[in-house]
């Protein structure tokens, strides 16, 4: 019995796949629709597979929100060109509805709920037969409050979802904290919210910067005392081309590679530790400012704009902050 147009396009509906793909599936099982969903469903885990290796760094990101529960998801691929496909936005935003009715506590949770009968995830690797790049939900993360927003970034790269304390929160304020968060991109609420783990990371960098630049200075006293100019030997590559042109002698070179040698070796020893960890500290405190959301200058695009801080507008509004989460597919 000869497929029907009717019967191909119903498959389709269903799995999205191509129209070959659906005449041959319906074609080798006798146009049982259940049996030809499952080669479809088969040929994508096969195309899965065999994608296995390759890097999903495109693809989707939306968000949403509704009363006190926001969310906002990830739905990757290869390439740009499947990323604004009509039918891929069109997946990540049935996902992304699904996840605003259930509410799912993680990624996982997400992925094993159904779609019109159909599990996520198996959508996502029919998906992937569909178009023969690999596809995966990357990313899942929602906040909740007494009033949630939510801000998707134009081209679908880049969303906040943003949750207040307080019910009924004006919509022009809590839509510029979720774009001012797109924009200046905080890891925190405030300095007691950064992990521990990236205070360490960031304290044991500024200890080393400082350390690296107090002997640096050292090591440019010594050379200046010596008659020579700092700049004019600060890697070998100057050195033999300063030589070249005659602005210092081989002596000289020869001279500031022992002053180099003797002063780090001397001063790295003994650095005041006082010091050290006073100008750390002074850098710590500067990337709080610029990384965590109540110190940083309010950018949301009103007229506050540049001119307070987030804690200022806030305070202003008496509204508080309890979450908010960033997801961006663009290259930062």
């Amino acid at each position: 019995m000869a497929v029907t147009m009717a019967e191909i396009s119903k498959l389709r509906t269903m799995t999205g796949a191509g129209m070959m793909d659906c005449k041959n599936a319906l074609t080798e099982t006798g146009s049982d629709l259940e049996k030809a969903i499952e080669i479809i469903r088969k040929k994508g885990k096969a195309v899965a597979a065999k994608r296995s290796d390759r890097e999903a760094s495109e693809g989707c990101v939306l968000a949403a929100s509704n009363n006190g529960f926001a969310a906002v998801l990830a739905l990757k691929c290869e390439t740009d060109f499947v990323a604004k496909n009509a039918d891929f936005i069109a997946l990540t935003q049935s996902i992304l509805d699904v996840a605003m009715v259930s509410k799912p506590k993680s990624l996982d949770e997400l992925n094993a709920l159904q779609i019109d009968g159909r599990l996520i995830s198996d959508l996502i690797i029919e998906k992937t037969g569909v178009t023969g790049e690999k596809m995966e939900l990357d990313y899942y993360e929602f906040v909740e409050g007494g009033t949630t927003t939510a801000y998707i970034h134009p081209g679908n790269k880049l969303a906040t979802v943003v949750a207040f304390a307080e019910k009924d929160a004006e919509y022009e304020t809590i839509r510029g904290l979720a774009m001012h968060i797109a924009a200046m991109s905080p890891i925190a609420i405030d300095e007691s919210a950064v992990p521990q783990k990236i205070k360490d990371n960031e304290l044991a960098v500024a200890i080393e910067k400082t350390k690296i630049e107090l002997v640096a200075k050292e090591v440019e006293v010594a050379l200046k005392k010596a008659g020579i100019n700092p700049t004019h030997v600060d890697s070998e590559a100057h050195n033999e081309s300063n030589m070249s042109k005659g602005w210092i002698t081989a002596e000289d070179a020869a001279k500031a590679r022992e002053i180099k040698t003797t002063v780090i070796a001397e001063k790295s020893a003994s650095l005041p530790e006082q010091k050290v960890n006073s100008i750390a500290a002074g850098r710590m405190a500067k990337f709080f400012k610029e990384y965590t959301l109540l110190d940083q200058k309010y950018e949301g695009g009103s007229e506050e704009a540049g001119k307070i801080t987030v804690k200022e507008l806030l305070a202003k509004k008496h509204y508080t902050c309890v979450a908010f989460k960033r997801v961006t597919l663009n290259q930062e």
